[in-house]
């Protein structure tokens, strides 16, 4: 059961809103390699803001993708596709259906 989660808010610079767009499809295939990672969903709240959703059995899983493929991949492309810093709410799972 997931306990642990994050819900990752993204504002794409003007004119990088594609450029956001894809680099989340390009995280899919990083976070099918984290079996502690699910779920996972990529999501568009607006014109220009976007976000990650995920969940984690624990923290020591949560933090794993913290540290793994596509949270290095969001700090390093930060700069060039956000207008803000990446804002990364840590989330405590009181229920869920899977």
């Amino acid at each position: 059961m997931a306990t642990k989660a994050l819900l990752v808010r993204l504002e794409a610079k003007p004119g990088k809103e594609s450029a956001v767009e894809e680099f989340l499809l390009s995280a899919l295939p990083l976070v099918e390699q984290e079996p502690g990672t699910k779920p996972w969903f990529a999501v568009k709240f607006g014109p220009s803001t976007f976000g990650i959703i995920d969940a984690f059995p624990d923290d020591a899983a949560r933090e794993t993708h913290l540290g793994g493929p596509v949270g290095k991949a969001l700090m390093e492309k930060a700069d060039e596709l956000f207008a803000s810093p990446p804002d990364i709410s840590y989330l405590d799972v009181l229920a869920n259906k899977l």
